[in-house]
């Protein structure tokens, strides 16, 4: 690993050049200019997509973790688990820009990029984001889970609106749970999840597990942890802006002004569904996922369907017995 960080002239300089370009880029599609709008996906990618899932794709890995330095922070992540609103989120702090794809994706740059990353930490640390499972280089990281029941439903929608996936959600549902190299080519969610979970770093106070689910309802608390975590000092009304900014309704509007390929067949940013399984998925799907993710779900804290459905019908009995009183007696009375 490398010991001195790039010259901040460079980071100054990408900033302009960011800044000043227009708002699109090579895997973007330009909206409302009358020009051709591009396929969802390219041949190229399609072609990188397949070799990403054969042998040649660790050579390829390994190459990206090169000069990476002491002071970096790893954003780690599985695919589809909300990452791209917190790192808008983070960006803002970080960087005091506004957050856009093309501003975001370039200076906040994942690590197959991370050299163009800007060095937003103290000691001239990066924060560089990545979605593959728990490596030795990754000295300090946050990692942030969602459910994974609403992640696989995320990156079916994603998959097919860029023609990555012809499939069924039947047949995509046992690609996600049981192949080693799933269509993102980061292997199953439930083998992901433990190798950040029992990595050398957890439980230590170089790790950071944050759930998406948590962040939806309190992201003023979470995002706060997170620059703490970083080491940046960053006043709570400034943190209360940025995650105004980077609503859904807010990115949305973004993703209108800066469209990306997904955004051709529907919505890249879609709605942050918390538990949006339960009225998608059937009770065999669910099952399915469960049998072989479900140490994971629990682990982290996501309840299992039969948990659920335990819940629901033991509220329903209490709220029956509340309301079902002979009448003219009292619900003391009957507990007397």
């Amino acid at each position: 690993m490398s010991t001195e960080p790039d010259s901040f002239e460079k980071t100054a300089f990408l900033k302009e050049t960011v800044m000043a370009q227009p708002h699109h880029s090579g895997g973007e599609v330009q909206a409302g200019t009358g020009a051709t709008q591009r396929k969802p996906t390219s041949a190229y990618r399609k072609l990188r997509h397949v070799l990403a899932k054969t042998p040649l794709r660790t050579p390829l890995t390994w190459l990206q973790h090169r000069n990476l330095f002491p002071a970096d922070v790893f954003f780690g992540v599985y695919p589809k688990s909300g990452s791209t609103w917190a790192r808008f989120v983070l960006f803002e702090l970080l960087s005091g820009m506004p957050a856009g794809f093309k501003a975001t994706n370039q200076m906040m740059a994942g690590i197959a990029h991370h050299r163009d990353g800007l060095h937003m930490l103290p000691g001239g640390g990066r924060l560089i984001g990545t979605e593959e499972q728990w490596r030795k280089e990754y000295k300090r990281a946050i990692y942030m889970v969602r459910d994974a029941r609403d992640v696989l439903l995320s990156e079916y929608a994603y998959l097919k609106a860029l023609d990555l996936y012809c499939g069924d959600l039947d047949h995509f549902i046992k690609t996600f749970v049981f192949t080693c190299v799933t269509a993102y080519r980061r292997g199953p969610w439930h083998r992901h999840v433990p190798s950040w979970l029992d990595s050398p770093i957890a439980g230590t106070e170089n790790l950071l597990v944050v759930r998406f689910e948590d962040m939806r309802k309190d992201p003023v608390l979470w995002f706060t942890r997170m620059v703490e975590f970083l080491g940046v000092d960053v006043d709570q009304e400034k943190i209360r802006l940025a995650v105004e900014n980077n609503s859904i309704e807010k990115m949305r509007e973004k993703e209108n002004l800066e469209p990306v390929r997904a955004s051709i067949k529907g919505r890249f940013v879609r709605n942050g569904a918390v538990r949006g399984w339960v009225s998608k998925l059937s009770p065999e799907q669910v099952r399915l996922i469960e049998e072989q993710a479900g140490s994971a779900l629990l682990r982290l804290g996501y309840p299992l369907s039969s948990q659920l459905n335990a819940d629901a019908a033991t509220n329903q009995a209490t709220m029956n017995v509340a309301t079902d009183f002979p009448a003219g007696v009292s619900q003391s009375r009957l507990a007397r």
